[in-house]
């Protein structure tokens, strides 16, 4: 899979992550300028995990943003569908518990977290508005969820140069650092087609989550979206 135009098939979407596992975390922190770092805190912060709950990490890959997120003092679940991220991610953080699971059918009872969390995986997922959907249904009435996912910058100048850097530079700069560069074009291209922050908050209002709002991290190339499911849903 190589075009965002493609369908994005559960089995592709794993494939294309399996091949890029090993060196996944450090080209992430080279192609985001060491970002990367600072969003997986702002998304800590942003769902304000207490001592005691428990929080589900989707499309957590090698377990890096669990591992983040269990600082908070909440037991933390990771859950990916690539294998080939979950191996590695148990070989370098063997205490974070990290599961084998697909967005559209999640391995959880209804209602099994008070929060729910998914970082730049919702957008490779088949059924955006399906995963948001089985999202809420495994997290409690009143429960939250926070989705970080790249974005649109708000400022013009700034959107049109990091378009340019997202389908020039970017792929140069995976065929220096990452094992399968050829994904990083899809990926590229699956952040250009993604919906601004308002076209997202709308998906999200439409499949369950109320009170949705979301907040701009470096320029609108990354936003966090926050909302909680209704007590009667």
């Amino acid at each position: 899979m190589s075009r965002a135009s493609l369908d994005k098939q559960p089995h592709e979407v794993a494939e294309m992550f399996d091949g890029v596992a090993e060196k996944y975390d450090r080209t992430n922190t080279i192609l985001s300028f060491g970002q990367d770092r600072s969003w997986r805190t702002q998304t800590r912060r942003a769902l304000a995990l207490q001592p005691g709950e428990r929080c589900l990490d989707l499309a957590a890959g090698t377990g890096v943003s669990t591992q983040e997120l269990a600082r908070s003092g909440a037991t933390v679940v990771g859950a990916d569908l690539s294998l080939g991220m979950l191996t590695a991610g148990r070989r370098r953080r063997p205490d974070v518990p990290l599961l084998a699971g697909d967005a559209l059918a999640l391995p959880f009872a209804d209602e099994s977290f008070d929060a729910v969390t998914i970082s730049f995986g919702l957008r490779n997922v088949v059924d955006t508005a399906g995963a948001l959907r089985e999202l809420a249904r495994v997290t409690r009435p009143g429960g939250r969820i926070v989705v970080c996912e790249f974005s649109h910058p708000t400022f013009g100048p700034f959107r049109t140069a990091y378009l340019s850097y997202l389908m020039r530079a970017l792929p140069a700069v995976a065929r220096r650092v990452s094992s399968n560069p050829d994904a990083y074009v899809y990926l590229a291209e699956s952040i250009r087609a993604w919906p601004n922050q308002a076209g997202l908050a709308a998906i999200m209002t439409d499949n369950g989550w109320a009170s949705v709002g979301w907040r701009n991290l470096s320029g609108g190339i990354v936003a966090l979206h926050r909302a909680t499911r209704p007590v009667d849903n």
